[in-house]
This record gives C-alpha cells, structure tokens and sequence, in this order.
C-alpha cells in the first residue's frame, strides 16, 4: 500500500466536502471567520486521527454485527477528549463553536472512514488516511472561511485588509451566502478537473 498516496488523496482527489459534498454542516455553519473555520477542522483532524488508529488496531476483535456502535463509542470518546481541551484552552474559540463541537460524533466524514478505511487496513495507512482527510478538510474550512470573511466583513483572521472606506458584503455571512460561496468553489473544482481530463 501507497502510504504517500493515502494521506494526499484527501488533499485534492477525495477532499470530504468539495468531492464528496460531506460534512456540510460545520462546512456552512462554522466559516463566518477563519478562525472557527481552521479551529473545527484541527478539532475534527484529531478526532478522525486518534479514532482511526483506535478502531484499525480493534478491527481484529469488534464483531461485525455491533461494529458501527463500536465506532461510534470510539469516535464519541475522542470528541469529548477535544470538548474538555478546547473548553480549558481555548475558552473563546470553544464558545464560537458551540455546539457543532459535539455534533463532530455524527460527521460523516469521521463515521464513515472508520467504517470504509480504518476498519479494513492498518494501523499506519488509517493514519496517513485520517491526517490527508482531515488537512483536506481544515484547508476547505480555511478557504471558504478566507472568502466569507474578506467579503462579508473586510477582515481575514480578525484583521482588516479591505480598508475603512470597504462597504461589507454581509450576504457572505449570512447562510444563503454560504450556499452562495459553496457553489462556486464546488463549481470552479468541476470545471477545474474536467479541463484536466481532456
């Protein structure tokens, strides 16, 4: 197995919500700000990690029938694991985050690479799976985020680059502007990699 091409593939080839239209929910929700959009993809980065090599070394001893449970127990623990640390480290961006923190257990993109990827291969492939995965998701985040932000508030990062006189966009940062923002970047990837096949 091509452990190189495990962790890149989720980089471009299989990015979770650009090619695969996975894990809407944070994607839309949270990318007000770069900052919530890179702070949910390093929470869901740890969580897809930690499980993946959890239930790859356990693929062995789960029994079939009460597997997805089985996941779900391991992926619930790691999500609790994130919860306590950002709530002691990171007050502000826990509480900007709210609830989407624990809603990561039913992320399909962390549910369902346990059961395609880390039940069936080992230890370092779901690893080198569940980081390409994770970055791929972290750098959609960062990127519809970076447009949201600039746009609907003149702001990257918190810091102003439009100006004083830049009249914000707040369609951006409403929810119909993230449907709005989604399209196009899914739309310019479609087009992008059917030039590429010809």
């Amino acid at each position: 197995m091509d452990i190189a091409k495990e962790f890149t593939k989720g980089l471009w080839a299989e990015i979770p919500p650009f090619r695969f239209v996975l894990g809407l929910c944070p994607t839309l929700a949270v990318t007000k700000t770069v900052e919530t959009g890179i702070g949910m993809g390093l929470m869901l980065t740890f969580v897809l990690v930690f499980s993946n090599i959890l239930i790859s070394s356990l693929r062995k001893v789960i029994p079939s029938r009460v597997r997805i449970a089985c996941f779900i127990v391991v992926i619930a623990t790691f999500v609790v694991i994130v919860e306590l640390v950002s709530q002691a480290y990171t007050y502000g961006l826990y509480q900007k985050l709210g609830i989407f923190i624990p809603l990561i257990v039913v992320n399909c993109i962390v549910l369902g690479r346990a059961e395609a990827f880390a039940s069936k291969n080992g230890v370092v492939a779901s690893i080198a799976d569940g980081l390409g995965m994770g970055l791929g998701f972290t750098i959609s985040l960062a990127v519809l985020a970076g447009i949201r932000e600039v746009f609907g508030a003149g702001t990257f990062y918190g810091i102003n680059v439009m100006g004083p006189s830049f009249e914000p966009f707040t369609f951006m940062v409403s929810a119909p502007g993230a449907f709005v923002c989604l399209g196009i970047i899914l739309c310019i990837m479609n087009l992008f990699g059917k030039a590429k096949d010809m």
